[in-house]
């Protein structure tokens, strides 16, 4: 099986910057994209950004734009979320996804394969 997991949450005060990777493993994904979730505690897991196979292509939500960087590394299977000028309200449990089926993807259903999480937490 597909299995994807994620690393580099931690603590971290406002204004600062994380870096999130998340590796795949089982298979390759050779034109689909990959993407980064987030959910908090009541609330629905939703969409922070996505990218197509080639890098090409990014999309993210209106409310990490500007601070927050999707890349990945084909060559090691890993996909990249770098967060700087982090909020208190970026805190939250963030998943990879990865889909087969979709060049580009912002919703959860379009992805097919998640990772664990890993919490980030942002201190005033």
């Amino acid at each position: 099986q597909v299995q994807l997991v994620e690393s580099g949450g931690g603590l971290v005060q406002a204004g600062g910057s994380l870096r999130l990777s998340c590796a795949a493993s089982g298979r390759t994904f050779s034109s689909y994209a990959m993407g980064w979730f987030r959910q908090t505690p009541g609330k629905e897991r939703d969409f922070v950004a996505t990218i197509n196979w080639s890098g090409g292509i990014t999309y993210y939500a209106d409310s990490v734009k500007g601070r927050f960087t999707i890349s990945r590394d084909s060559a090691k299977n890993t996909v990249y979320l770098q967060m700087n000028s982090l909020k208190p309200e970026d805190t939250a449990v963030y998943y990879c996804a990865a889909t087969i089926r979709f060049t580009i993807a912002t919703m959860r259903a379009q992805y097919d394969y998640w990772g664990q999480g890993t919490q980030d937490t942002v201190s005033s």
